[in-house]
């Protein structure tokens, strides 16, 4: 028996008896976020990684429910579920910690090969304190609810209320506690401190305590990062109220952050709830408190200690996504979602999110534990969505480490199909690129006299590609539903052609051509279809 654990340790085999689990865990350095030239890789056992990522449903997180998640993760290719742990759940009674659910997660990640993502419930999920343990829940003494104007309490936990969030740091102390003497190889990769944090309807805490705050001279560390200067009402204006309570919910999640940190130092990230895209959110309309794209630069400058600010996409519409994501990929801050609708009009959206360097991408909702968040998500898990998400999943995912390698050290773009058909085009060096939607594998939908059928997907909200730059005229494409081309960018000489067009696969970081595509699979662009293909594209000028 001896013998059988020490070979099940060096080989990492996968043990799901708790007897096992100590021998078998071995340990791995500890996972983080490297950034360098403005662009940002997650490290996991020492090198890149691409979070495949799938979000369960919010109370799918008990032993019961777990095997409902794992066949979806499978069906789309995914290598990493995001899923709750909540403090009602490990500290029921105050002082009494139950971890059995964690450790269950952790043996069946590992049984099923897959890493984990924690997503911290506690003072703050979707703003509520529904989460929160009964004990918090019925001491508003102790734990302060925010204050209405007239004095009334507010259905949201103060972020003002210190017993809270002492309370809750030493819970999520204690959870990362167990990760560090249970989690040696690593399984969680990344943890969520909160979710979707603030507050709707009432922009901030109007108790005597805040209001005292709220007189005071904004904090020195913020005048410095945002430049404004004076009262909370001063520096502000109408946004104060707002980023008043953006300030103090930041600090918050910070101290809870820096707390989990000193136990075990794993990337650490902050959801938010979106406001629009383009517009100043009304204080009384938007999750005030939370991370949203506008208040990015404060939420940088009071929680240090998070890695990430990262966006919610339940706004389908593809020029909002566009938006959003440009907002949230950052020099400063690794673009990251960590959920998004499950909803067919979603899945194109992976494309432009790894295409600005995205560190990972989560559908929410993808379990069959019997619920679905429709409308802003899919009415059911039926076929066609699952195969969009798994599209783009197995295409990237044949090759996961080396993309997130390449896509760390080069230059990347990615695109999806818009709402009203168009094409879209980048510049990258001397080449212009370009993708089309609705074409045929051959020829030109315009022509006139070929009469051909629309395509099966022309009518559909589906396709996008990404591409990296590897050298000046090489190129590495992934997409679906796609016609690209490669052509010499405007203003440029006209003897730039393409040379080759490689589809292959990565086999221990070095590319493996399977075939060369030429003749009808070129003349007219490069055709992505419905399934899986990598193609590394060779440029050139002739003379």
């Amino acid at each position: 028996m001896k013998q059988f654990r020490i070979l099940a340790a060096m080989t990492g085999l996968m043990l799901a008896s708790p007897l096992y689990a100590a021998d078998a865990d071995v340990a791995t350095p500890i996972p983080k976020i490297e950034s360098r030239n403005g662009r940002h890789a997650l490290i996991v056992d020492g090198a890149p990684y691409l979070m495949l990522g799938a979000q369960a449903n919010n109370a799918s997180n008990y032993p019961a429910y777990l095997d409902t998640i794992w066949p979806v993760l499978d069906r789309i290719h995914a290598n990493t579920l995001e899923i709750p742990v909540a403090w009602q759940q490990v500290e029921p009674v105050e002082g009494q910690f139950d971890f059995s659910f964690l450790q269950t997660l952790l043996d069946q990640a590992r049984a099923h090969d897959k890493r984990l993502v924690l997503l911290w419930f506690g003072t703050w999920k979707n703003t509520g304190y529904a989460y929160t343990p009964d004990w918090v829940k019925m001491d508003s003494r102790r734990f302060p609810r925010l204050k209405t104007k007239t004095g009334e309490d507010h259905g949201v936990l103060s972020a003002h209320g210190t017993r809270t969030l002492e309370a809750d740091k030493r819970a999520f102390v204690k959870m990362m506690e167990y990760l560090r003497d249970h989690d040696a190889r690593n399984s969680v990769i990344m943890v969520q401190v909160e979710n979707e944090t603030g507050s709707y309807r009432m922009p901030r805490d109007y108790s005597a305590e805040a209001n005292k705050l709220f007189a005071q001279p904004i904090p020195a560390t913020l005048a410095r990062a945002t430049g404004h200067k004076g009262t909370w009402a001063q520096a502000f204006g109408p946004q104060a109220d707002r980023m008043f309570n953006t300030w103090y919910t930041a600090i918050y999640v910070n101290a809870i952050a820096v707390a989990g940190k000193a136990v075990k130092p794993l990337p650490m990230y902050a959801n938010a709830a979106l406001a629009g895209p383009s517009n100043v959110p009304d204080p009384y309309g938007v999750a005030s408190g939370g991370p949203q794209q506008d208040v990015l630069d404060i939420w940088k400058a009071g929680a240090p200690a998070i890695d990430l600010e990262a966006p919610d996409i339940y706004d389908g519409k593809s020029d909002n996504v566009m938006l959003y994501l440009d907002k949230y990929a950052r020099p400063d801050n690794a673009l990251m979602v960590p959920e998004i609708g499950n909803s067919l009009l979603f899945a194109r959206y992976f494309y432009p999110a790894i295409g600005r360097g995205a560190i990972g991408f989560a559908p929410f909702g993808m379990d069959r534990s019997g619920y679905m968040n429709y409308p802003l998500g899919a009415k059911a898990l039926d076929e066609e969505i699952l195969d969009a998400f798994a599209l783009p999943y197995r295409s990237v995912g044949s090759m996961m480490r080396d993309w997130a390698r390449m896509a760390f050290e080069h230059p990347t773009w990615g695109g999806s199909k818009p709402d009203d058909g168009s094409a879209i085009s980048t510049v990258m060096g001397d080449w212009a690129i370009k993708g089309e939607w609705g074409q045929w594998q051959f020829g030109m939908k315009e022509w006139t006299f070929f009469k051909a059928d629309p395509t099966p997907a022309a009518d559909k909200p589906v396709g996008g590609f990404a591409v990296i730059q590897l050298s000046a005229d090489e190129f590495l494409l992934v997409g679906d539903h796609v016609r690209v081309s490669f052509e010499p960018k405007p203003g440029s000489p006209r003897n730039g052609i393409m040379l080759r067009a490689e589809e292959g696969r990565f086999d221990n970081g070095k590319w493996v051509m399977s075939r060369i595509w030429n003749g009808d699979q070129t003349d007219y662009g490069l055709n992505l279809t419905d399934r899986p293909q990598v193609l590394k594209i060779t440029m050139g000028h002739y003379r």
